[in-house]
């Protein structure tokens, strides 16, 4: 997924986590709330760790957990007692930290007295910083010492020794004694009655305090900005079994995980927490894409943030190129250090990608002035596409590193072993992924269809002439007969990579594939050595490599399913696509409820025969973007959802597995159009749909 990550994440640790986002922020803790040193635990705001130790503790002991509750993605409430006293059976004092994460982080420590005698304690709460750049931390590289520690009446201050101009102050009600490490309060709380502190982390960035505004009754309190996003929001409900959960879940996630531009107030959609809180290329496009039906602003703002980052010049150790797409950014003080620059490009699928969107977002309703200046952005991709992407002329586009810092492989499966053959044998560079021919061809139909709508018929038809030549060109190159199935790539010498991969999926999703191989490729999908029956494996179980534990090599990923089901149902014509298209989605879906109604970043890809539950990968992302818009993705291919903005139809086609229920989709906004969808099985009512519209039923 990233230059630094090269393969799966480092653990956090052993213990159950819990995980705060909001934007750029995040917080990582324990199940009371505490943050230990020696972790890779803390509180990170713009990739560095401004936290590394937060500690409540009781007349010198720890709490007893009794429970996490979470109403959104970046606030939780952490429930505990403090332990009887000796001789006693039962506790009589229950303390809660109710925490919020914006700009900072605020919180209420609040400690009740059940009992029936005024009880005394001293609450001490003990903090610590390493200013360690999110890279560290993650690889486990950080070295203790990097903070200096002050405190002034009730105040701590926390100071990055480095001299980086980072910091953080910490202030709290109700007077508590501020030593170098440590806020206490000796406190007396009377009997049937509570005690209070309110505590803020103020975060100090180039020697400047940043502005925290976790208030309640501030207009930028997230949970104010998820409250107005909600307002404007597509909103969304299924009365199948945990399916609502699902999608109440996904809309909180998605929430929380945008970032918002201060330059021109536009929202974009970062990769995910705990590693990828950040604007990442592929992540965020594909997030983007399939979270149209919830809010296709999203998509805008990412797309505008991605062109004012597009490449404009060659520089090796960040990989760019003129008209590239950016593959990720970084603010923390290591950034530089990783990616060669705060922003690396080492991506093959990001630049088409970027294309494909755009034109999506026409026929969803943004608007037609907001497409046309991202239009030179989405020339310059195909620029790229045409030159810098297919380095050898051969028509397709590979990619291979241009220093040993980058990423070996830059498709979404990024890690080192992902691209092998069946015998196990990695494949040598430059790599022309399939899945890449597909999204370039179906860049190359969007950017057609643009043309066309801006009255470019001449550019049209030659877009559209290039992608029937990379139709029949791709199914020349890639289709392997004997196998009945797509090669996962072709390697530096134009042979096929054999493996049996979820990767061809995507091709149906593009409509690249031709219908003639349609029903061989959907058999193979659906063999029991890809279909987990929890979701699809990224590797076939048949390979040498495969390793239901992988990160790309036998795992399930819920975007990558999602991905596949989309693809299916666009080819729903072809005998077979339908039923795998509900036995994946009701498999991964039966996943996610699993996981809390939380879809991770991946999970491993035992065979549910084996395991009646998916088998949690230890160290994934969750939230985790593309995972928490699967849902959407999935519930968008079984309407048939497929808005026409600019020529006022839209076309659903309903085929909704029993298992959904009823959906509903109220205040829909397509245009100026604002629509309500219901629909059951394979029937379904529109309403709001203005006069001069058309409705078209499959």
């Amino acid at each position: 997924m990233s230059i630094f990550n090269a393969g799966p994440p480092s653990p956090v640790d052993g213990r159950g986590i819990v995980t705060l986002v909001e934007a750029g922020t995040f917080c990582l803790s324990d199940q009371l709330g505490d943050i230990h040193p020696g972790t890779a635990q803390g509180l990170f705001y713009r990739d560095a760790r401004l936290l590394s130790r937060w500690e409540l503790r009781l007349d010198g002991h720890a709490p007893e957990h009794l429970s996490v509750m979470m109403a959104e993605a970046f606030r939780a409430r952490f429930v505990t007692r403090k332990p009887p006293n000796h001789g006693v059976a039962d506790a009589t004092v229950l303390v809660l930290r109710r925490r919020m994460i914006g700009e900072g982080m605020r919180e209420t420590i609040t400690v009740h007295n059940l009992g029936d005698e005024d009880t005394a304690m001293t609450v001490t709460l003990a903090a610590d910083s390493d200013f360690a750049d999110l890279f560290a931390v993650k690889d486990g590289r950080v070295h203790s010492g990097g903070c200096e520690l002050a405190a002034d009446q009730s105040t701590l201050r926390l100071s990055d020794r480095a001299n980086s101009g980072r910091g953080l102050v910490i202030t709290a009600t109700e007077d508590p004694v501020a030593q170098p490490g440590s806020l206490s309060w000796h406190i007396v709380v009377p009997r049937r009655s509570q005690w209070r502190t309110v505590v803020l982390c103020q975060p100090i960035v180039g020697h400047h305090p940043v502005a925290v505004n976790l208030d309640d009754d501030s207009n930028d309190n997230p949970s104010n900005k998820i409250r107005q996003w909600r307002a404007t929001a597509t909103s969304l409900t299924a009365s199948g079994v945990g399916l609502n959960a699902i999608l109440q879940r996904t809309e909180s996630d998605l929430g929380a995980l945008r970032m918002d531009d201060p330059n021109n107030g536009t929202a974009y959609v970062a990769a995910g927490a705990p590693w990828f809180m950040a604007l990442f290329g592929r992540d965020s496009l594909l997030t983007s894409w399939m979270a149209l039906v919830l809010d296709s602003a999203l998509a805008l703002g990412t797309l505008r943030q991605l062109a004012k980052l597009q490449g404009t010049q060659h520089n090796p150790l960040t990989e760019e190129e003129p008209g590239r797409i950016m593959h990720e950014m970084r603010h923390g003080p290591g950034g530089d250090a990783v990616l060669g620059g705060t922003v690396y490009y080492g991506t093959a699928d990001a630049t088409p990608l970027f294309v494909m969107l755009l034109a999506e977002c026409l026929q969803w309703g943004v608007d037609r002035s907001a497409i046309a200046e991202l239009l030179p952005a989405a020339d310059a991709a195909l620029a790229w596409i045409d030159e810098f992407g297919d380095a050898d002329g051969d028509g397709f586009v590979e990619y291979r590193r241009k220093t040993d810092r980058g990423l070996a492989n830059q498709g979404w499966k990024d890690s080192w072993d992902a691209i092998s053959f069946t015998d196990g044998r990695l494949a040598d560079p430059p790599l022309a992924l399939c899945e890449v021919q597909g999204y370039v061809y179906a860049a190359r139909q969007g950017r057609a269809d643009l043309a066309e709508a801006f009255g470019d018929t001449a550019l049209a038809q030659r877009l559209r002439a290039q992608a029937r030549d990379l139709k029949q060109r791709f199914d020349q190159a890639f289709w392997m007969p004997s196998e009945n199935r797509y090669a996962l790539a072709l390697d530096g010498t134009k042979q096929q990579v054999d493996t049996a991969t979820s990767n061809a999926g995507h091709c149906l999703w593009t409509g690249i594939v031709e219908d003639e191989r349609a029903e061989a490729l959907i058999a193979g999908l659906g063999g029991a050595d890809l279909d987990s029956g929890f979701g699809l494996r990224t590797l076939s179980s048949t390979a040498r490599r495969y390793n239901p534990m992988g990160y790309h090599t036998g795992s399930v990923w819920p975007h990558d399913t999602a991905i596949v089901v989309a693809g299916l149902l666009r080819y729903r014509h072809i005998p077979g696509a339908l039923e795998l298209a509900e036995r994946l989605s009701v498999g991964i879906l039966e996943a996610i409820a699993e996981f809390d109604a939380r879809p991770p970043e991946l999970f491993c890809g035992f065979p549910r025969p084996e395991f009646h539950s998916p088998i949690p990968y230890p160290t994934s992302c969750s939230p985790q973007a593309w995972s928490s818009a699967a849902p959407l993705l999935l519930m968008r291919s079984f309407l048939g959802l497929a808005p026409d903005v600019p020529n006022r139809t839209l076309t659903v086609a309903p085929r909704l597995p029993a298992r959904a229920g009823r959906i509903r989709l109220a205040d829909l906004r397509l245009g100026t159009a604002v629509v309500t969808i219901e629909a059951h099985g394979e029937t379904i009512t529109v309403q709001g749909l203005p006069e001069d519209w058309r409705l078209i039923q499959g």
